[in-house]
């Protein structure tokens, strides 16, 4: 196991990575309101996607017919909201401390805009990959794992010959 440090990349068309540390911040602050609510999973899975959920209720439904959601949160937008949600801090730490390494170069390789799609899209493929191959779970998923894994990918395409300072882990 490696934990990113950093990279001997420097940004080249952006000033500053905005939508990189935006979506760190927004992901920070669910987490904080996530932990306000003493982690009530009723309520976060109203958030999550729950692949057996989103093939009831389709890809153009609302709700599932029978949901144990707190809050009838559109299975659709489960595809995004259940990004911003985490399991527990080690795993919102993960998952910003790689976006903080990796995301700042793909958002200056792609521009703000186009940057802020990708990540959506990535984290949209993922959790409809997760479904499709489990459809019948009824289990939460919730994190931004998938949007920063395609983030990963992507600078490893654009950079595949930059340095990045790890720490290693046996």
């Amino acid at each position: 196991m490696f934990v990113p440090l950093g990279d001997d990349n420097t940004l080249k068309a952006i000033r500053f990575q905005y939508v990189t540390v935006t979506l760190i911040a927004l992901n920070v602050l669910v987490f904080l309101f996530q932990s306000s609510i003493g982690g009530d999973q009723a309520l976060i899975a109203s958030f999550a996607v729950v692949p057996q959920e989103l093939f009831q209720a389709g890809m153009f439904g609302s709700s599932a017919a029978v949901s144990s959601d707190l809050i009838p949160v559109p299975e659709r937008a489960t595809l995004i909201s259940y990004m911003f949600f985490h399991g527990d801090a080690m795993h919102l730490i993960g998952n910003m401390l790689f976006l903080w390494v990796f995301g700042d170069n793909v958002e200056d390789a792609l521009g703000h805009g186009r940057y802020l799609v990708f990540y959506l899209i990535c984290g949209v493929a993922a959790a409809l990959l997760h479904a499709a191959i489990l459809p019948e779970s009824s289990d939460a998923l919730i994190g931004a794992s998938g949007a920063v894994s395609g983030v990963i990918a992507a600078y490893l395409m654009l950079h595949p010959r930059v340095g990045v300072w790890v720490l290693a882990f046996k």
